[in-house]
């Protein structure tokens, strides 16, 4: 403690120490607020030794300036300079604080630790007469006190000494208002950002989220424009998103590579930077300023993390006075870690609004009838399209069960639906009931779906009247055709064997080839009126009608004499690979060569002139493999399942037309015989079709049955 005293007041009436100290502890005592103890310890000192200006700097536990007062004449400037900042790091208060020591200066012009000015300059203020003193708390130095009057040799020791005692004083005030500064400037962060959270979250609108985030960093830092911009990660750029201030409808939409400018550098490096001057840092990338016209001078900018990962920056540009708050990176940083939750929240939402959207619109605008149903069947949710099928309002289909419509076939969806827990699609056809009293056909694709978490039915119902009334007049075309051609076919045949025993073909071949060409149309025409009867009977359900132990080789044989004819007129060789070995087979003979005159038939009819054609057999026990190799143009991966319906077609330009038949009719056959038909192509290299039947002595039993 400095030696208590008297000493002059300005006006000269001496004022006992004691009794001085004791009113400034008590003025000091009754201010908390850091500024306004700055001010009164300042201006106390500077009455009480006659001091014309002065300055009181304050420091943080660095030794950095944080917070200043001066005084000159009867201004006051509560804001820390440049300049102040320059005097305390070259001046007589930086020498104070380093050396933790008082000095007195009678003549500034005469000591080097004085910091000369332009205003010292004689022609103005002139030499001047200086004190400073450290302020010190518990020997922890918080701050520098100096003062000065115009005349040389103004100040003497004991005004020095008071001037300590007031620092003294003034130490823990300061510390005590350092603290509750600290204090409140916590709580005002704190009350930002809860405040930022509940403005923040209180919507899953995302521009509403942006604007607010905006709004909170503009209320707390009190700077001309902020700016928030988001990473685009196929892009792997920084987009700017909102911003406020003026030109800020220039700023939405430009773009910076990762590390481009201060923005880039925070969103690659995920940290907070304050730069005062961007000119002075190389960071700065001033094309924006350029598409924007406005003119950045300070900013603050800080990462956007949601789950530690950085998916933006925040950014504040040209604070008041150039100066940011000591707590600007921490409120911004702050808020920072709120808007990456909220930002992320209110993608996901407008993302599920998205998905909720298309999934509505594709469920009301589907042509098709969509039923949504619990796993008890409960109708859940239904389209305009099964209003308009069933006749019921979606009032009362929501009142109803899948089931009452008739569209659960237990068989296919299983007991409980249990064949659908697995997640796959099941397809089936049958008819739907209706409110008017006719069923209408529909093909069924029922699956599991997820809808908002939870796991429901989704039957899709596919309209197939059309198909059915198509179908059946084919079929009705096809018995027509079936039941009018067999009794004049049968007289034909019948001519044509009498005729052949009147006519003298031995001494007339042209005559004999006539009668050739007739005999085989009519075989032909024979084999596809059986076809279509055994078509109609195979899908009945019926057995094959006459099995038996036959060779292959003799049917074989008998079919490459059916086709022979049309081969050679294409110049065609058919070779053939036929093991001597190979064993009986149990099957109606009659079907299975016409299952090999179709084969032989497709394979002659696409293949090329003067080409080959290859068949052959093979044992491989229990059943026997066949096998049609021709050189055509091939059957695409998508056709090869369905080439094998009834009244299906290649669809490729070709001159070779058909009904669709042959093949189903090959199918129905062999699988009405227990055995497989399949076809191996690539596209343009030909086709090769095999089937298997069951080899004579294990033949099993075969039911008949075909399968649609």
């Amino acid at each position: 403690m400095a030696t208590m005293s008297r000493v002059k007041s300005r006006n000269g009436t001496p004022l006992n120490s004691l009794e001085l100290l004791y009113n400034i502890s008590r003025e000091l005592a009754a201010a908390l607020d850091l500024r306004t103890v700055l001010q009164r310890v300042l201006s106390l000192s500077m009455k009480n030794v006659g001091a014309v200006n002065g300055s009181i700097i304050i420091l943080d536990e660095n030794g950095q300036p944080v917070e200043s007062a001066i005084i000159v004449g009867d201004t006051l400037h509560d804001r820390t300079t440049p300049q102040l900042r320059e005097i305390f790091q070259r001046g007589l208060a930086g020498w104070v604080a380093s050396h933790k020591d008082a000095v007195l200066i009678d003549d500034t012009s005469q000591d080097a630790r004085w910091l000369r000015r332009p205003d010292d300059e004689q022609s103005k203020t002139g030499p001047k007469s200086a004190v400073a003193t450290p302020i010190l708390a518990r020997d922890q130095l918080v701050g520098v006190i100096t003062l000065v009057h115009p005349t040389t040799r103004f100040f003497k020791p004991e005004h020095l000494n008071l001037v300590k005692a007031i620092a003294d004083q003034a130490g823990i005030a300061v510390i005590n208002a350092r603290l509750y500064t600290e204090s409140q400037r916590q709580a005002r962060v704190m009350t930002a950002l809860a405040n930022s959270a509940a403005a923040i979250t209180g919507s899953l609108n995302l521009e509403e989220v942006l604007q607010h985030i905006l709004e909170q960093i503009s209320q707390a830092l009190r700077v001309d424009v902020v700016s928030l911009a988001l990473i685009d990660p196929r892009q792997n750029e920084l987009v700017f998103r909102a911003s406020t201030g003026k030109h800020s409808q220039n700023v939405a939409g430009i773009r910076l590579k990762m590390g481009q400018g201060i923005a880039g550098w925070v969103a690659q490096e995920g940290q907070g930077v304050i730069v005062l001057d961007v000119n002075k840092d190389p960071r700065f990338y001033g094309e924006v300023d350029k598409q924007t016209g406005f003119k950045t001078r300070a900013i603050a900018a800080a990462p956007i993390h949601w789950r530690e990962q950085v998916i933006g920056i925040l950014e504040a540009l040209n604070p008041a006075d150039d100066i940011f708050e000591p707590d600007a990176l921490l409120v911004l940083t702050g808020i920072g870690g709120l808007a990456g939750s909220a930002i992320r929240h209110a993608q996901l939402f407008e993302a599920l609004q998205a998905a909720h959207q298309r999934y509505h619109d594709l469920f009301e605008d589907s042509i098709d009838p969509i039923f949504i149903t619990d796993w008890s069947g409960a109708i859940v949710e239904a389209n305009r399209q099964v209003e308009l099928i069933t006749g019921f309002d979606s009032k009362s289909l929501r009142k109803k069960s899948i089931g009452q419509f008739g569209v659960v076939e237990s068989g296919m969806v299983g007991e409980d639906f249990s064949a659908l827990t697995a997640g796959e699609t099941i397809s089936y056809e049958t008819s739907i009931s209706t409110r008017y009293g006719h069923p209408v056909p529909v093909q069924v694709n029922v699956r599991k779906v997820q809808i908002e978490g939870v796991y429901h039915l989704q039957w899709i119902l596919h309209d197939i009247s059309e198909r059915k009334k198509l179908e059946t007049l084919q079929n009705d075309l096809i018995s027509m055709i079936y039941h009018d051609l067999r009794s004049p076919l049968a007289n034909v045949v019948s001519s044509l064997d009498v005729l052949e025993t009147m006519l003298p073909l031995e001494d007339d071949p042209a005559l004999r080839s006539l009668l050739n060409i007739a005999v085989r149309s009519t075989e032909r025409i024979q084999r596809l009126t059986n076809a279509l009867l055994d078509i109609r009977r195979l899908e009945a359900g019926q057995s094959v009608i006459h099995p038996q132990a036959i060779s292959p080789g003799q049917l074989i044989q008998e079919a490459l004499e059916t086709i022979q004819p049309a081969s050679e007129t294409k110049k065609q060789e058919i070779l053939v690979d036929l093991p001597t070995d190979l064993p009986e087979i149990w099957v109606d003979g009659d079907m299975i060569r016409r299952v090999l005159i179709n084969l032989l038939e497709n394979a002659v009819k696409y293949t090329s002139s003067e080409s080959q054609v290859l068949l052959g057999a093979r044992c491989n026990a229990p059943d026997l493999e066949v096998y049609v190799q021709d050189n055509g143009p091939g059957i695409p991966d998508s056709e090869r399942e369905r080439i094998f319906d009834k009244f299906w077609r290649l669809h490729e330009k070709t001159e070779h037309r058909g009904y669709g038949l042959g093949l189903a009719y090959c199918r129905l056959a062999v699988e009405a015989h227990g055995g497989r038909i399949w076809v191996e192509s690539e596209p343009g290299e030909g086709a090769c079709f095999k089937f298997t039947l069951p080899i004579a002595a294990k033949a099993p039993e075969t039911t008949g049955k075909a399968s649609n």
